[in-house]
Parts: structure tokens; C-alpha cells; sequence
């Protein structure tokens, strides 16, 4: 883990490592770009990334203005789902349908799962 900052936490730790790990086989491109989750305590955000050209295609997060008054007051596992959904409607509406889905080195499940299910529930293919 060269070049990261000295982390105190063996759960960040193992975390950073299995991020790594799936970053040496995943790779966006632009007709199919990376779908990144980073989950807080508090939020979670995406991005979809075309690695090739290393430029940001399109981002949701629950602290957007347009979805904050939208899941203001549901759960975390209720707003993944719908940050999701917001992720999958931009992306296609700039016409890209298939996507590589990136958790980040966090496990398939919780609000992850979610942001997955919620992306598919829009239309987007992984």
C-alpha cells in the first residue's frame, strides 16, 4: 500500500487491500465505465468513471440538492437504493447502459447492495 497514509484502523486496513485487489482487474472505459461506491458513516456517494480517458462521467451522492429534500428521512438502505436509481437515469441519459460495477473494497451487501440493485432498477446493465 505504497503511497497511502499510515492508517491506525486493521478494518481500513484490510479494506485498502481488497480495494487493490479489485482495482488490478477492474477498468471503465467510456462505452463502459466504472461505477465506484464510497460509503461514509453518515452518506454515500458514486461516480461513474472512465478510466481511459480518467475523467468523471457522471456522480450522485445523498447531498445532492436536487435528492437531498428526496431522501431526507429514510434509511440508509432506502437512500442507497435511491442514489442508485439517480446514478442509472444520468447515465443514461448520456446513453451509456453498461456499466463495471466497483464496491471499493467493501463488502456485496448493505447499502452497497443496494446502490447496485437500485442501478439495475434504473436500466443499467452490469
Amino acid at each position: 500500500m505504497a503511497g497511502h497514509k499510515k492508517i491506525q484502523s486493521n478494518r481500513a486496513r484490510t479494506r485498502l487491500r481488497r480495494k487493490m485487489s479489485i482495482r488490478k482487474r477492474v477498468l471503465g472505459t467510456s462505452e463502459r465505465p466504472r461505477l465506484s461506491v464510497f460509503r461514509s458513516l453518515k452518506h454515500i456517494y458514486v461516480q461513474a468513471i472512465d478510466d481511459t480517458n480518467e475523467t468523471v462521467i457522471a456522480t450522485a451522492s445523498d447531498l445532492e440538492a436536487g435528492l437531498r429534500d428526496e431522501v431526507k428521512g429514510l434509511k440508509k438502505k432506502e437512500r442507497a437504493a435511491k442514489i442508485g436509481e439517480a446514478i442509472g437515469k444520468k447515465l443514461l441519459d448520456k446513453k451509456v447502459n453498461k456499466v463495471v460495477f466497483d464496491r471499493n473494497g467493501y463488502f456485496y451487501h448493505g447499502r452497497v447492495k443496494e446502490v447496485a440493485d437500485g442501478a439495475r432498477k434504473a436500466g443499467l446493465e452490469f
